[in-house]
């Protein structure tokens, strides 16, 4: 143990503190949602405000969040982002108004910035270069899982106690696992140990090392794939955030019992294990650019299966296509964008393209909210979906890669 590289004390650090993060802070959203609305008698259009809201901001500040990481490095930005996440979801449990459930969701949504995976990823990209793939891979692998445990763990915690003491409960959770590990593993970068990314000595530098390029977000601006990139993107965050925040009413609405809306939501996370099993390996020998085109095309598949096949097998075939898709998709762009711009600007490239995705991320949930009030049902609002998802398709897969 001597020998390990500390990169990839760093990735398991991360793995354990974004499957927390997002067990709690983005999928617990839906599994409260009901019965926060059934204590305040608020719409779905509201509470899907809030969740919206919180997407909207965690966006917005992505760009300013990235420059800060690739300038200073994440471990004090990651360890009060933590800090920020326990006291809001701590303050969520205390609400008694629609302003305060507003103000707490503002909380996390700047707390979600800081502590999900565009810095996670941006830590990787700066501890890695050639096993970039795999650390990733890791991360991801164990994070996809925090829909799995967290949503029958909120449901269990729903069952036996009310909602504001269980949000108590996921506030310590997070205070405890998410605190201490940003704080004391996470370093600035590899340069700071003596070593280059991925463990190689400094003076490899004097062979035939060459060094990975990079480019500046200014330039990468001026790219096209840039612009064809941000576009999928951001249709893809429209479908994965209007699905995370809606999916356990769908289906409650739907009338499948709590067990099964349970293990339904929960097993996204394990199908997203398998895609991202099968994309790992066919990164370099498929262009990342068609396996991305078939993530989304995967995505439109399961979402027209949940739309015209209202039973026990056409839910399950829903989460498989579904959850392969989203477990795709999410390696998918981390790769996509160190491969096209480097590791030196990650943070401020990628999140550059979080402005745009923030804008879909909060019309997702509302928009939703706000079609089911109208149509009465979600049907439209799955219809929609898949369409964005199809329009994804044709965006990135006419991105090309280029080199600076």
């Amino acid at each position: 143990m001597k020998n390990l590289y500390y990169g990839w004390k760093i990735t398991w650090a991360l793995a354990i503190t974004l499957t927390v993060s997002y067990g709690i802070l983005y999928y617990g959203f839906g599994v409260f949602t009901k019965a926060i609305e059934a204590e305040f008698s608020w719409s779905r259009v509201q509470t899907s405000g809030a969740f919206s809201l919180a997407l909207l901001i965690s966006g917005l500040v992505a760009f300013s969040v990235g420059g800060l990481v690739d300038k200073y490095g994440a471990r004090w930005l990651m360890t009060a982002g933590s800090v920020l996440a326990s006291i809001v979801v701590f303050a969520w449990s205390y609400i008694n108004s629609l302003r305060d459930f507003y103000l707490v969701q503002a909380g996390i949504g700047l707390a979600m910035s800081t502590i999900l995976y565009p810095v996670g990823f941006t830590v990787i990209a700066i501890w890695f270069r050639f096993k970039r793939p795999k650390a990733m891979l890791i991360v991801t692998f164990v994070a996809g899982l925090a829909s799995t445990i967290f949503i029958p763990f909120e449901t269990y915690l729903l069952e036996i106690m009310d909602w504001r003491s269980a949000l108590r409960v996921l506030a310590l959770v997070l205070a405890i696992t998410t605190i201490p590990l940003h704080a004391l593993i996470l370093k600035r970068r590899p340069e700071d140990i003596g070593k280059l990314a991925d463990g190689l000595e400094l003076d490899i530098k004097n062979s035939n090392f060459e060094v990975e390029k990079s480019i500046s977000t200014k330039e990468a601006f001026k790219m096209p794939s840039f612009w064809w990139f941000s576009l999928a993107f951001a249709l893809s965050a429209l479908t994965v955030n209007a699905i995370a925040s809606h999916l356990v009413p769908l289906l409650t609405e739907r009338n499948y019992s709590t067990a099964i809306v349970a293990a339904a939501a929960g097993s996204v996370g394990i199908m997203q294990l398998a895609g991202r099993i099968v994309f790992t390996p066919l990164n370099g020998r498929i262009s990342l650019r068609k396996i991305s085109a078939i993530t989304f095309a995967t995505h439109t598949i399961a979402l027209l299966i949940l739309a015209l096949f209202i039973s026990n097998s056409g839910l399950w075939l829903f989460v498989i296509f579904y959850g392969i898709g989203n477990g795709a998709t999410t390696l998918a762009r981390a790769a996509l964008i160190a491969d096209t711009y480097g590791a030196a600007n990650y943070g401020a490239i990628s999140g550059a393209m979080a402005i745009f995705i923030a804008l879909t991320q909060a019309i997702a949930p509302i928009g939703a909210g706000f079609l089911h009030d109208y149509s009465g049902n979600y049907q439209t609002v799955i219809f929609t979906l898949a369409t964005a998802s199809a329009i994804a398709v044709i965006a990135v897969y006419k991105a090309q890669k280029e080199q600076a």
